[in-house]
């Protein structure tokens, strides 16, 4: 009987690209791909662990392993493990697509920087492809538990793969059989395949066999007492986790408890934030052990979202080993370790930031802007986390100095009942906001929020022991009486004010709820503050980009009558052919107001009126010459 012909097919045009990128790249770690190859075996393994924990019918007693086979004569490096293998479809569809949600993102990066930091692949899900950086030829030999037969999946990478029947001769588990490039001896040779290994995975939990020698002998340190455990351990660990096998920990978090809940733990932060390299979300959790035994590789239920950038592992002995993973989510012991790991990590950041305030400098200039989600989300540790952000501040000359709450209410003034804070795009330009003029005669410091969200997420706090968060537009501000200046004489306002009131609120007409003169200002003219106190005018905005259905609030237009110019214009409205010019001049200092709050206003409307201001005076102007 004649053999089926092989079926052939094509790659998804992503995985051809990444292919491309990976065959020709120049980046010199090669070591990466084996790392990642015997990471997705180990990955199989325990899925076939967990599948024999819960189904008795796949029991056996073969011991689990992953084993190097290099063969020098026929060029070829073979990694094996009995694992879960795969079947026919899951071939085409894990190795032919791309699945996982950031691995575009990841190409596209990889695209634009093909020496890049291909160290990484492994987080994004397309670990496997690595293999072309090593092979001409990449052959898969696999049998599902599934199956009685199994099927031989291969490429050489340019843009197509073939599968065909194996027979019933396939042991269970996956053979990637890697068929090397001419200048890659070196991966054949037993001494450097050794030290790969050793390197980048003796924490697999499995054995990895060369030649009959086990070579990861690395016992689980999260087991062991923090005294018997090196620095370089704990960033070997981290390595093996994070597949940064370049990159040292920020910090790490040792944990062992016995009551409650009985568990051991390592907690690490890393370095740096992928995400604000442009990687978008970087999806990983905490692998979940019970009595060392992994349950569930990627968890994302044990620690909150506003803490998802931690990587970890947590061994409970709580925890049943036959547990299943649809169960997973909804037994009770894991919302008590997420809230213990949870009050863990943030103990530790309050003390990092008292013990090592550079460090947690550090860590808030990466995962601030994530951190400070949880103010929203985590209604009992709000306070918590709200305490530990850091913002900047009118407060002294250094501008890149950051405080926290707590450092604010220390400075706060007697009797002063409110948290001050001004909201914008640009730190500089928040530095130099009129409305600020006020506090500093006051001596009252406000926070300066160059980010939108910030403002959100003190909106959501509302308050922080005791007093309340307030942006400086809003109509809620008030003035601790023990500030209020006593050495200005200031001048009563001009008798025509309310006509240029009058002309102002005409011009303007439905763009604003009121106008009216403030008490608020010192040297600049106007400004726009909330009536609602609510959300600022610039977060107002920002919101209704995303939500088109949000209600945008009418600013209140409020007036300085200290201000020369508006006592000018209040001289000038005494006569009715200078109500044009005023109109205008309302509609520009509206405008103004915008710019300064990082709003546009309308912009051919205010540089034709910009245009006829200057021509105007270019015309009242005598040349002079020399």
């Amino acid at each position: 009987m004649t053999a089926a012909a092989p079926e052939a097919f094509s790659f998804q045009a992503e995985i051809s690209q990444l292919l491309h990128i990976l065959s020709h790249s120049l980046y010199q770690n090669r070591e990466i791909a084996l790392r990642e190859l015997v990471s997705n075996a180990s990955d199989a393994l325990n899925k076939l662990r967990h599948i024999q924990l819960t189904h008795q019918q796949y029991r056996d007693d073969t011991p689990l392993a992953i084993t190097l086979i290099p063969d020098k004569e026929a060029r070829t490096l073979t990694i094996q493990d009995n694992g879960i293998g795969l079947t026919r479809d899951e071939l085409i569809q894990n190795l032919g697509t791309i699945a996982h949600s950031g691995s575009k993102e990841f190409l596209t990066k990889l695209a634009d920087n093909p020496q890049g930091d291909l160290s990484l692949i492994g987080q994004f899900g397309v670990g496997f492809y690595s293999a072309f950086m090593l092979a001409d030829k990449v052959e898969v030999i696999t049998r599902s538990y599934l199956d009685d037969s199994g099927w031989t999946w291969e490429s050489d990478g340019s843009g197509r793969f073939t599968i065909e029947a194996a027979g019933a001769d396939v042991p269970r588990g996956a053979q990637i059989r890697l068929h090397m490039k001419s200048d890659l001896e070196e991966f054949l040779e037993p001494h450097r395949l050794k030290g790969i290994i050793r390197r980048y995975s003796t924490f697999v939990p499995f054995p990895v066999q060369l030649e009959g020698e086990q070579l990861n002998s690395q016992s689980p340190i999260w087991v062991e007492p923090k005294s018997q455990i090196s620095a370089e351990q704990y960033e070997g660990f981290y390595q093996w986790l994070s597949h940064r096998s370049t990159e040292k920990p920020l910090w790490h978090l040792h944990l062992a408890a016995d009551s409650p809940l009985q568990f051991q733990s390592i907690l690490y932060c890393p370095a740096t934030n992928m995400e604000l390299l442009g990687f978008g979300r970087v999806e990983h959790g905490i692998h979940l052990c019970a009595k060392r035994i992994l349950v569930q590789p990627d968890n994302n239920d044990l620690l909150p979202e506003y803490l998802h950038f931690l990587y970890g592992i947590v061994d409970s002995a709580d925890l049943p080993l036959n547990v299943s993973r649809e169960t997973l989510q909804d037994h009770q012991v894991i919302p008590k370790l997420k809230k213990v790991l949870t009050k863990k990590v943030l103990d530790h950041l309050g003390s990092l930031a008292e013990e090592q305030p550079e460090q947690y400098r550090t860590f808030i200039e990466q995962f601030g802007s994530i951190l400070r989600t949880g103010v929203s989300s985590d209604w009992e540790n709000r306070e918590k986390i709200a305490g530990l952000l850091r913002f900047h501040s009118t407060y002294g000359d250094d501008r890149a100095a950051t405080l926290s709450l707590d450092d604010y209410i220390k400075r706060a003034a007697e009797g002063q009942t409110q948290i001050y804070y001004l909201t914008g795009l640009q730190r500089d330009a928040l530095a130099n906001h009129p409305r600020l003029a006020a506090f500093r005669k006051r001596n009252l410091e406000v926070l300066l929020l160059d980010d939108p969200i910030d403002e959100y997420a003190l909106a959501q706090l509302g308050d922080y022991k005791e007093k309340k968060l307030v942006s400086i537009d809003s109509a809620d501000v008030n003035f601790p009486e023990s500030t209020e200046p006593t050495d200005e004489t200031l001048l009563p306002p001009p008798k025509d004010l309310p006509r240029v009131i009058e002309l102002f609120r005409g011009a303007l007409g439905d763009k604003v709820t009121e106008v009216k003169e403030t008490s608020k200002l010192t040297d600049a003219p106007c400004t726009l503050t909330n009536a609602d106190g609510g959300y600022s005018r610039l977060l107002q905005t920002v919101i209704r980009q995303q939500m088109k259905e949000f209600p945008q609030s009418k600013p209140v237009f409020e007036i300085n009558p200290q201000a020369a110019l508006i006592r000018r214009l209040a001289e000038l409205s005494v006569n009715p052919s200078n109500d044009d010019f005023i109109r205008d001049c309302g509609r520009q200092l509206f405008a103004n107001a915008q710019l300064l709050d990082g709003l546009n206003p309308e912009p051919h409307d205010t540089a034709t009126r910009m245009q006829q201001f200057m021509e105007a005076l270019a015309q009242t102007k005598t040349a002079i010459i020399v």
